[in-house]
């Protein structure tokens, strides 16, 4: 859902709203927080709720203006996964590579997502 939303260089700017989903703990928040802010923190707690950074680009002359969306991976939260990711315009799965079931956590759980985008 690319909409122009003020003035860049050639007239159109674009924005994108993208989910970060996986299980708890598998690094969704380091990699949000390195991309848009440039930051680690190696203390980090578990993420409750969703929250969301902005990161703005310029691509080919066009601005892109990307909203992340940084889902919490417990599985007490899974139902309030299609909140996040209604009207997305893409997704991101993320897994721990020292975790096969986190692996295949996205492989059974969000895989089948895949039509919504």
């Amino acid at each position: 859902m690319a909409a122009g939303t003020g003035a860049a260089a050639g007239g159109r700017s674009f924005s994108f709203k993208v989910v970060l989903l996986g299980e708890g703990c598998v690094g969704k928040t380091s990699l949000v927080l390195r991309y848009c802010e440039n930051k680690f923190n190696d203390k980090h707690i578990t993420t409750l709720q969703a929250s969301f950074l902005t990161k703005k680009l310029n691509i080919g002359g066009k601005r892109v203006n990307l909203a992340i969306w940084d889902t919490a991976g417990q599985e007490r939260f899974h139902a309030l996964g299609p909140i996040y990711y209604r009207d997305s315009n893409g997704a991101i799965l993320v897994y721990d590579i020292t975790d096969e079931d986190s692996f295949q956590k996205v492989l059974d759980r969000f895989l089948p997502l895949q039509s919504l985008f």
